[in-house]
């Protein structure tokens, strides 16, 4: 049984206070009614009780005030657990977990099973109509084999097994339950030509869904307050000249890479706009949406 944490007690808010705040959301409501907001689910907000919590209750509010939610989920820890069970140690190549076929048996097992029934069951607790769905689902995500270039040696390729790159993605799926006011939770697994899977960072799936849903925003949840600089201090509002900039001198690396380079294409391809927010912060999502405090990195196409 999942820990399910208590409601807030606002008992020391005024009446008054509270129709102050909720008038204040009022015009964002407005604003994003009827949009699609894709969400990157990742990180502590994903794995800590009160935040996962917080999340769903999030979600089903965005769907009730008239958005569209589209949840795609990571769970790079959660793959490492079901590894070491069956004895197996997972490998990394410049950052890219290396996914042979039991791996990949187990990638499915953990992302398109465990992992996303317990989003689903998470939002509909909090009162919302999830829908898991993996790649698979209604032809959505068309992958190929990554070729991975070694870093130092641009001739040399890395063969890291079943990791996809996106070919297109087909959102009718996803559309079709939008619709039908249900929220779909997406796996980042794709299919090949032959029909085999391939396991996808799950942060170029969110950015890519995003593009060609045309949505509003796409919000990635993170484990930092957002893109920080080399002293630590956050960048609220980044354009792409900047992003190539911080690429070139180092500022961001790591995992913060795809999720960066993920989040420019889908600005120059009509999102309009990126947030990488801080998963750590209770209703983080709300806040951002909802009020006029930045609680993360804005990108912008310009």
């Amino acid at each position: 049984m999942k820990h399910v944490a208590p409601p807030p007690n606002l008992d020391h808010v005024t009446p008054r206070d509270k129709a102050e705040i909720l008038s204040q959301a009022l015009p964002y409501i407005r604003k994003y009614h009827g949009k699609t907001i894709v969400i990157k689910y990742g990180g502590n907000a994903m794995t800590d009780p009160a935040l996962q919590q917080d999340f769903a209750e999030d979600v089903v509010l965005l769907k009730l005030v008239g958005m569209n939610p589209v949840v795609v989920h990571g769970g790079g820890p959660q793959i490492d657990e079901a590894l070491a069970r069956i004895g197996k140690k997972g490998t990394f190549i410049q950052g890219m977990r290396v996914t042979d076929e039991e791996t990949m048996g187990v990638v499915e097992w953990v992302l398109g099973g465990e992992v996303q029934q317990d989003i689903v069951s998470l939002i509909n607790a909090a009162g919302g109509k999830a829908v898991g769905l993996t790649g698979f689902d209604g032809g959505m995500i068309r992958a190929r084999k990554l070729r991975m270039q070694d870093k130092d040696d641009p001739s040399k390729e890395h063969d890291i097994g079943q990791v996809g790159e996106i070919e297109s993605i087909d959102p009718s799926v996803v559309k079709a339950l939008q619709d039908d006011a249900f929220i779909p939770v997406v796996s980042p697994i794709g299919f090949g030509a032959s029909h085999e899977s391939f396991n996808i960072n799950a942060d170029l799936v969110a950015a890519k869904l995003a593009e060609v849903l045309k949505a509003e925003k796409l919000m990635m949840l993170t484990n930092t307050p957002g893109v920080l600089d080399k002293s630590g201090q956050l960048l609220t509002d980044l354009t792409a000249r900047r992003i190539d900039e911080l690429f070139a001198d180092g500022t961001i690396s790591g995992g913060m890479l795809p999720k960066i380079a993920g989040a420019l294409d889908a600005a120059k391809s009509g999102v309009n706009a990126v947030h990488i927010i801080d998963g750590r912060v209770p209703h983080a999502m709300l806040l951002e949406i909802l009020t006029d405090q930045a609680y993360g990195t804005m990108i912008r196409s310009h």
